[in-house]
This record gives C-alpha cells, sequence and structure tokens, in this order.
C-alpha cells in the first residue's frame, strides 16, 4: 500500500485580510489588539505564501452608530471634553491612537481607517448608497413600522445604546441588553426587550411606532443553509460555528416559564397558529413554534396584553438597514423614506469594502481593480472577528453579499460579491472572567502590556491559545495580585521559545561561525534526512496557518526549533574534523533559515534582523518560493559571509524590565 500523501491547501491567486473594527469611542484593551494580531498572522503568512502584491489587509475604525455618539455624548455631559470639540474630532483622536496601538504591536494593515473620514469617508458614502440601490431594485428591501423606545421625560426617540435592559434570548448570558441587540450579539424587536431602561433619564421609556429600511434577511433561509452546509465539513470551519450559526435557521419560537402555564392555556386559542413541543413535567418552561415570524410577533403582543413573561428563541429576522441618529451614513431616499442614516452594523460588513477600494485608489490601481479581490471565485476574503459577532458576518453578511446578484443567487459567480470566509475565535477571557469594556470586568487596555512584555512576546502568547476551539483566559503575571512570584509569567511562556530556544542556536552557529570559519559558512551539500525534516514542518505548518489552528503553528515550531538545538548538542561532539564541523554548520543553518521563514508572520523584526545578520536578500527569504530549496540561494551574495554577532547581543529581546527582574534574582 502506497503511503498516503495528504494533499497541500487549496491556496487562492489573490487574498483580503480583514479584521473586527473597532468602535470610534474607545481605545483598543488587549482582546481587540490580541484578535487583530491573529488577522495580521495570517495576513503576513499570505503575503509570504502567495506574494505581498496579491494580499491586501484592511480594517479600520466604525466611527458612526450609537456607540460612539453615545460615549461622546455623556462625556460631554461631565464636561470632560472641550467646549467647542465636535464628535468628528472625538472620532478622529481615537482613531489615530487606535492606529499608533495597532503599529507598537507590530500589526501590518496595507490600511487601517475610518468609516467617516478623509478619502475612505467619501468612498464608503458612494459604497452604502450602491449597496441599498441595488438591494432594493433587487427586491430585497422592505420599508415596515417597527417599535423604537421614546423617552417622555427627555421629549426624544432613543438610539440603541440609550436603553439599557435584558436580553429576550432564551439562555443569553449577556450582562447588557441594548434596544434590539445585546452585548453578545443577539438580535431580537425593541419590544421583547425586559425591563428597558433610559440612560437619559433612568425612567422606563415607551415604545413608539416608526418607519425603517430592512433587509429581507428572513427571505434568505435557503441560500443560507446551502452556504453553512458547503462550509460545514472544511477544516477550517470551527464546529461551534457551525452549531452557533444553524440556531438562527430555526423557526420562530417562544419559551412560557412553567409558572404561566394556566394563564397562557386561558388565551391560547387566541394566538396565531403554532406548534407546542411535548410539556415535560419538570421542565421549567414550555415552547411554542410558529411558522412565519409575523405570526410569533403577534402572539408576543398578546402574551404582554396578557402579563405573560415569555423568551424568545433564535431566529432569522428583518436586518434593520435604517435609523434616525444623526451621526450616521446618510441613506438615499429609497421607498419614499428621506432623512434616514444607516444603521451601523450593515455599513460596517461592507466598509472593509470601501477600505480596499481605498487603498488600492492610494497606489494607483483602476477603480474597479477591487473587483479581482472581492468578485472573482479565484481570490478570498477571510474576516477575523469575535464569536459575538458571527450572526452579522454569518446570516446577515453572506446574506448582503449574495443578494446583491439578484433573484435565485448562486454561492460561486463569476463578477459577482463572493461569500466570504468567517474566521472567528472564541473569548480571551482575563483572570477566567469574561471582560468587556461594557461590563463589569474591565479589561486592561493593550498598551498597559507593553510596560511589561514585548510585542512579540505578546504575539507569541496569543499564537499559543487555542482560540479556535475554546475560550481562553490571560494570566498576566503582572496584573496578577495572587501569581506566584517564583513561577513562570504565562504571558512570556511561548516567547520563551525565541527569547531562549532559538536565540542560543543561533548564538552557537555565528560563534562557531566566527570561530571555525572566519564567519563565513561553508558550501556543502545539506542532507537530504535535514531536507525531509524540513519540508515536513514547512508542510504541517502551511496546513495549520490555512485551518486558522495557530496553537498547532505554535507546537510545530516549537518542536521543530527545541530540535535544532537537540540535533546541534548530539552532532557537535562527533564533528571531530573541519568535514563533519561544515557538514553540521549547513545543516543547522538550513533549519534556521526554514524556522525563520515560518516564524515570519508572527516575529516579524526579530526574523527580518536574523536574516539581515545571515545576509539574506530580504525579498527573496520569506518568499516561499524558496522555502523548498537551500538556503544558499537567498543569499545576497556568494561570499557567505556572514555579518559578526557581537557577545551578549540577542535576535530576540527580552522587556527591560525581565531584565531587571533577572538581574535582582541573580545578585540575591
Amino acid at each position: 500500500m502506497e503511503n498516503f500523501v495528504r494533499p497541500r491547501p487549496e491556496c487562492p491567486k489573490r487574498a483580503v485580510i480583514t479584521s473586527g473594527m473597532p468602535y470610534g469611542n474607545k481605545l483598543l484593551h488587549y482582546g481587540h489588539v490580541g484578535m487583530t494580531v491573529r488577522a495580521d498572522f495570517f495576513a503576513r503568512f499570505m503575503r509570504d505564501r502567495i506574494g505581498k502584491e496579491n494580499v491586501i489587509f484592511v480594517s479600520g475604525t466604525d466611527c458612526y452608530g450609537s456607540p460612539a455618539y453615545e460615549s461622546f455624548r455623556a462625556l460631554k455631559e461631565k464636561g470632560a471634553l472641550g467646549k467647542n470639540v465636535t464628535i468628528e474630532d472625538y472620532v478622529k483622536v481615537n482613531h489615530i491612537r487606535q492606529k499608533e496601538i495597532f503599529e507598537k504591536f507590530e500589526i501590518g494593515f496595507n490600511l487601517f481607517s475610518t468609516s467617516a473620514f478623509d478619502r475612505s469617508g467619501e468612498i464608503h458614502k458612494e459604497v452604502s448608497r450602491e449597496f441599498i440601490e441595488k438591494l432594493d431594485a433587487n427586491g430585497m428591501v422592505s420599508k415596515h413600522e417597527s417599535w423604537q423606545f421614546y423617552d417622555k421625560a427627555h421629549g426624544c426617540l432613543l438610539n440603541g445604546r440609550q436603553v439599557i435592559g435584558k436580553c429576550p434570548v432564551e439562555n443569553c448570558q449577556s450582562e447588557k441588553g441594548y434596544a434590539d441587540e445585546c452585548d453578545l450579539g443577539h438580535q431580537y424587536l425593541p419590544q421583547d426587550l425586559i425591563d428597558p431602561v433610559s440612560t437619559l433619564s433612568g425612567e422606563r421609556p415607551e415604545l413608539v411606532k416608526i418607519e425603517n429600511l430592512y433587509f429581507k434577511l428572513e427571505d434568505c433561509n435557503e441560500i443560507l443553509n446551502e452556504w453553512i452546509s458547503s462550509i460545514e465539513r472544511r477544516s477550517d470551519t470551527p464546529s461551534f460555528m457551525v452549531k452557533e450559526i444553524k440556531e438562527f435557521f430555526k423557526k420562530p419560537e417562544l419559551y412560557i416559564k412553567r409558572e404561566f402555564f394556566e394563564k397562557f392555556n386561558e388565551i391560547r386559542e387566541k394566538l396565531p397558529n403554532f406548534t407546542e413541543l411535548e410539556r415535560h413535567e419538570k421542565a421549567p418552561s414550555m415552547t411554542i413554534i410558529f411558522d412565519k415570524l409575523a405570526d410569533r410577533e403577534k402572539a408576543c403582543e398578546i402574551l404582554a396584553q396578557n402579563k405573560i413573561r415569555y423568551r424568545t428563541g433564535k431566529t432569522l429576522t428583518p436586518f434593520r438597514l435604517t435609523g434616525d441618529i444623526a451621526w450616521g451614513v446618510p441613506c438615499p431616499e429609497i421607498q419614499g423614506l428621506k432623512n434616514q442614516t444607516f444603521y451601523v452594523w450593515p455599513e460596517s460588513l461592507w466598509a472593509p469594502i470601501t477600505f480596499t477600494k481605498t487603498y488600492l485608489e492610494s497606489i494607483g490601481k483602476d477603480e474597479n481593480e477591487w473587483k479581482k479581490y472581492w468578485c472573482t471565485p479565484d481570490a478570498q476574503v477571510y474576516q477575523f472577528m469575535g464569536e459575538d459577532n458571527l450572526y452579522f458576518y454569518g446570516p446577515a453578511q453572506q446574506a448582503l453579499f449574495l443578494s446583491m446578484q439578484g433573484k435565485n443567487p448562486k454561492l460561486k459567480s463569476e463578477n459577482a460579491l463572493q461569500i466570504t470566509r468567517i474566521c472567528p475565535i472564541k473569548s480571551i477571557l482575563y483572570m477566567n472572567a469574561k471582560a468587556s469594556s461594557s461590563g463589569a470586568v474591565k479589561p486592561p487596555m493593550a498598551e498597559e502590556f507593553l510596560n511589561f512584555y514585548t510585542s512579540e512576546q505578546f504575539r507569541m502568547h496569543f499564537l499559543g491559545m487555542n482560540l479556535a476551539n475554546n475560550n481562553v483566559s490571560l494570566f498576566p503575571k503582572a496584573f496578577d495580585p495572587n501569581a506566584d512570584s517564583e513561577a513562570i509569567d504565562p504571558m512570556v511562556k511561548e516567547g520563551n521559545l525565541l527569547t531562549n530556544v532559538f536565540n542560543r542556536i543561533l548564538r552557537t552557529l555565528f560563534y562557531s561561525t566566527q570561530n571555525n570559519f572566519n564567519g563565513i559558512l561553508p558550501k556543502v551539500k545539506i542532507d537530504e534526512n535535514v531536507m525531509r525534516d524540513c519540508e515536513k514542518v514547512i508542510l504541517d505548518v502551511e496546513r495549520f496557518m490555512f485551518d486558522k489552528k495557530f496553537h498547532q503553528v505554535y507546537n510545530a515550531l516549537d518542536v521543530f526549533v527545541r530540535n535544532i538545538n537537540k540535533y546541534w548538542v548530539k552532532e557537535i561532539s562527533l564533528a571531530t574534523d573541519s568535514e563533519k564541523l561544515e557538514k553540521l554548520t549547513v545543516n543547522t543553518a538550513q533549519m534556521i533559515f526554514v524556522a525563520n521563514t515560518l516564524l515570519h508572520p508572527i516575529a516579524p523584526s526579530g526574523t527580518e534582523n536574523v536574516a539581515n545578520y545571515f545576509g539574506f536578500d530580504i525579498e527573496k527569504c520569506f518568499d516561499w518560493k524558496y522555502i523548498f530549496g537551500e538556503f544558499y540561494n537567498v543569499l545576497k551574495s556568494d561570499e557567505r559571509k556572514l555579518k559578526t554577532l557581537y557577545e551578549k547581543e540577542d535576535f530576540f529581546k527580552r522587556h527591560k524590565v525581565q531584565l531587571e527582574e533577572l538581574e535582582k534574582r541573580n545578585n540575591n
């Protein structure tokens, strides 16, 4: 029986990588940067893999909507902002700071822009108009009345973040439910929010009917089921993602608590047609299922009138496109509805298209160049996000994009928006608790980590976290008052592979070559078994990268780098003559070349420094066209002369705070 050869991952010709957009009302905490670092790993890997000219990595500040407006309003009321500071000023300052913070963590966007300002803001208005006009022409936009909260004391309608209550979705663990979505991303109707309170007056707001535009998401069940089936068995599709998205494809459900069973039986005949699941004797609630969302809405009104408490189940609901908040992207007149702005979520879904167009225009490309990245089957868009946003990037966005085709859309269609590859992560906990800017446990800000850890240590730690499958908690020793002073800091564990293990073999090779060969790498044939070992780790890392299983990338690199050290230790005692030492030197250099290339997406500065000391051509040494060949092929010069490495020099640095602590320990 022939040996099984695993096929290599299918590689697109062009790729766009996006990461979740931070709101314009805040700086970045560790979660924002941790998620974006993972997108950066993949973007840098793809640049090395298919050529940097074929990869675009974009994101930007999500400027508009109630999160930014409400924060600005509250700060203004407190007098925390200057008298003449506008919301534009407020958001611009936050954007600039966000960009600076990302740069400190070596996140290499092609463009980190905004949805509101400068050229990207202009393009975003055009893209938004094109989207809604096309969706309307394709019959996928509806205008109907819906409930909105009204604060009688202040005499105004309330935007999404000016109402706080409890999420009505069954089993939701959210700390905050806003007007029509909770902070875990569940969507619901405003009238279903439990115990709403106005943030302006602190009183219970009224519900009034207003007109808005909606995307007919509930009409897309068939194509969305086809989409989820197409990705369900892909190796890069997390199982939790499929499970969570499928929950939205269920028929509309209501859950009635046991204490209201008797009341429910009295009015059940008044409800629209429904199916009741079998009641279990000790079950805390019963479930009733409707064929249509409109029937469930009618049932909710009847239940509320009779003071029967209920919870709603996940299902596809009309996706709101517009609202009346002044701080938003202007919406053109559609179906006679004027003076509306876009709801922040839909316009943020097509914002990456805006950023792609803006970037390509900035480098002199044709105005239709973006379509080669978003509208052709040989290209792929990869979108990194938190689990909380699966609803938006999953059912909502895929349906929006597919509906731009018109009637009877297809998952793959030439010259049309393609479905995107969703790359969600589970929650990044803090000290085993869910941390959120709007929750009880506040997350440390990203920049605080740089007071104690290098960006490479931070990046390596997030590489090693199995966020593709599990919630994972951070336990930074620098912030943990209960940490064992003698224990290793969890934040530097993975980074030690660079600062300890890889540094050690690099120094060993350089010092040996300087002492024995005058700093010139020998030119001899590299052993076949070394080339095979290199090929294996290359193919393993490639597969894990395409599957976004970054913890397995770390595991593969950890074993390989440690084995380089073991190989040297074992063979140096046998290198009793110059010929054997030459062979040991070039075999080790070959393995270092491969390790350095594979580490490049994770630790770009350090690996580029290694390449500089080796005399590698930077344009070649990280290009996967050369990764399976000998390191000689990427040297800038035939002289093979290493740059001199002096004593106590390191390619990968520890933080100065760590070095000071180490010195204190040594002195004691």
